[in-house]
């Protein structure tokens, strides 16, 4: 992870100030660094050693964060890893260009590797989340939408980017197709167990914990599985508030939703539900050979469902 940071510093450079100070502002905002672990722990795991894999963790995390400064304009949100948004401090447009000046950076980056897999990997990931960005718009403020349509939006929102990071350590070891989509179902569903806890812990942490403001999802009129789940199993008037709460983005009665949330049961299943993803995460890895590597993806993917923040 030091060699990434040190393509991620040099790469950062712009002769434009304001560019310089909000991607750095963003990328050094204390993230978990998921995406680039992902795409090195796999490359090593499958002995691809080869100096692309820093090149290619630091273009993954260069989308993710790109990503992230789309999102908090759209969300209109104004805290992120416990610290203002971007957006918050220096204004949507500038936020939205800078996230464009990495996305384009990034494709320079992926460009250099030399790699046609590369960049189709990365190519279709980008052009995935797109979509799982503007289904995540459709969805909001709408209380009937399905647990499926709900599960799309995290395939294609958080878990692709997941997917396309441990796909390009198998890419990076020419390994052949199968064992390339083993890597990739780790990831898809190791990303799916992350946005799912993520969603669990809208509802069960502290706002210092977290880093962002607690119930900031109702708050955006987003559907998640908590509250799907708390509808379902919930008294008339129960299901009536929340309904009422998702389509106004209303958190005035949050502490009553939260508590609704907590005795349907709703959060332990939305845990549980991340815990079958990661089972099947690390079921991904049977294909792989065992090495101190594939060891720490088996870690990983407890971890993610483990977290409480």
């Amino acid at each position: 992870m030091q060699e990434v940071d040190k393509v991620i510093a040099r790469s950062l450079s712009s002769d434009v100030a304001l560019i310089d100070q909000i991607a750095h502002y963003i990328v050094h905002a204390g993230g978990k660094r998921m995406r680039p672990k992902l795409v090195l722990l796999f490359a090593n795991a499958l002995s691809a050693t080869t100096p692309a894999r820093f090149e290619l963790a630091a273009v993954v995390e260069f989308i993710h964060t790109a990503t992230l400064l789309h999102d908090d304009v759209v969300d209109e949100s104004s805290l992120r890893r416990g610290k203002p948004t971007a957006n918050a401090l220096f204004g949507n447009a500038a936020s939205v260009l800078v996230g464009d000046f990495l996305y384009s950076r990034a494709f320079q980056m992926m460009v250099s590797v030399d790699r046609m897999r590369v960049l189709e990997v990365l190519a279709e990931a980008t052009n995935v989340i797109a979509e799982g960005e503007v289904l995540q718009l459709m969805n909001m403020h709408d209380p009937d939408v399905t647990v499926e349509s709900y599960l799309k939006v995290i395939r294609f929102k958080t878990a692709k980017l997941f997917e396309a990071s441990a796909r390009l350590g198998a890419v990076l070891a020419d390994a052949d197709r199968e064992l390339e989509e083993a890597c990739a179902g780790y990831g898809r569903a190791l990303g799916t167990a992350f946005q799912l806890i993520d969603d669990v812990l809208d509802y069960e942490g502290e706002t210092q914990q977290l880093g962002k403001n607690v119930g900031d999802d109702l708050r955006e009129g987003k559907p998640t599985l908590p509250l799907l789940i708390a509808m379902e199993r919930g008294t008339e008037a129960e299901r009536a508030l929340i309904r009422e709460a998702i389509e106004k983005g209303e958190v005035s009665r949050l502490q009553e939703i939260v508590d609704v949330v907590r005795r349907t049961g709703a959060l332990d299943a939305t845990r549980e539900a991340a815990r079958a993803e990661a089972r099947h995460a690390s079921e991904c890895l049977s294909r792989l050979p065992r090495n101190q590597w594939t060891e720490s993806l088996l870690e990983f993917s407890v971890q993610s469902v483990e977290r409480h923040s």
